[in-house]
């Protein structure tokens, strides 16, 4: 039970000390953000990215834009992580973790040996995947927001060609393409803060740029960089976007190819670690369990 409170200590004086740095943390950005704010005139003129760190962008492109994101995420990392050191020091303390391996080792020819080290770890594995989950979370809803954009952009420059064909403008076209788009996607979203930071009296490149860097897709700047051109030279939007979604169709069709290739060589590792021991365990246990059951009856009278 020592072991188990000084565990339980360990990790209360880790979640504090992780609060602390992180309320320190959250306190001096306010500061620089302030002065940064008192530089100018209009807090509209900041750059995206020199008003946030590394972490708040991080966030920002996985969508979660809110002024306290940081702060709860580190507080859901604390969090996670002490409640994993608890359930593993709990688990030691109870003797769940000796309590398993007992029963590894039970199992015949000794194959039980191989799991040991995993019964052993489960414990540290578990409070690793409970502090990382609030990570796979942001990282699961960046490619979300990546997928979506990614998806949607083809049939957006389609769209947006056949309207500027048609002779409207590159904004009122902007706008009947968003009244096809559902607003929660998040193409919608981007294209809605695009028009914000023109009605806010950006020029268009400088606009075009923040889109691209708040979004931070690889096809998605492509685009921007095409459309930032045309609007330079002036020359004409509807076959530049035609061939831009063009390309991002060919550019996902050979993606998709390359996905197919790596779908074997991905399979080996399960097939190897998860069916590969089980069949093993099952088709040549009871043999290995009679050999040894045979030696052991005739060196029984030489015991």
């Amino acid at each position: 039970m020592r072991i188990v409170a000084a565990l339980a200590s360990f990790a209360l004086l880790a979640a504090c000390v992780a609060s602390a740095l992180a309320a320190r943390w959250l306190w001096r950005r306010g500061r620089v953000r302030a002065r940064l704010l008192a530089t100018v005139d209009d807090p509209f003129q900041l750059p995206a990215d020199e008003s946030r760190g590394w972490l708040s962008r991080w966030l920002y492109l996985a969508g979660f834009r809110r002024s306290w994101a940081p702060a709860a995420f580190i507080a859901a990392t604390a969090a996670g992580l002490t409640v994993g050191s608890g359930f593993a020091a709990l688990m030691f303390g109870l003797g769940a973790v000796g309590q398993f391996a007992a029963i590894l080792r039970l199992v015949p020819g000794n194959v039980g040996e191989v799991f040991l080290p995993i019964a052993y770890g489960s414990p540290w594995m578990s409070a690793i995947v409970l502090t990382l989950v609030p990570t796979l979370v942001v990282r699961q809803a960046r490619r979300r927001r990546v997928g979506e954009v990614e998806q949607d952009l083809p049939l957006a420059l389609d769209l947006l060609a056949t309207l500027a064909q048609s002779g409207l403008g590159y904004d009122s076209a902007l706008e009947q393409l968003l009244r096809t788009i559902p607003p929660e996607r998040a193409l919608a979203q981007e294209f809605r803060a695009f028009q914000v930071d023109l009605l806010a009296g950006r020029g268009r490149i400088a606009a075009l740029r923040r889109l691209s860097r708040r979004v931070e897709v690889p096809w998605f700047g492509i685009f921007i960089s095409a459309i930032a051109q045309a609007e330079q030279l002036g020359s004409g939007l509807a076959e530049i976007l035609r061939i831009q979604a063009e390309d991002l169709r060919q550019r996902r069709r050979e993606r998709a190819m390359a996905f197919a290739m790596t779908i074997p060589i991905k399979l080996l590792f399960p097939l190897v670690v998860c069916f590969l021991p089980a069949i093993f365990v099952f088709s040549i246990g009871p043999a290995f369990y009679q050999i040894a059951q045979t030696i052991d009856t005739l060196l029984a009278p030489y015991r």
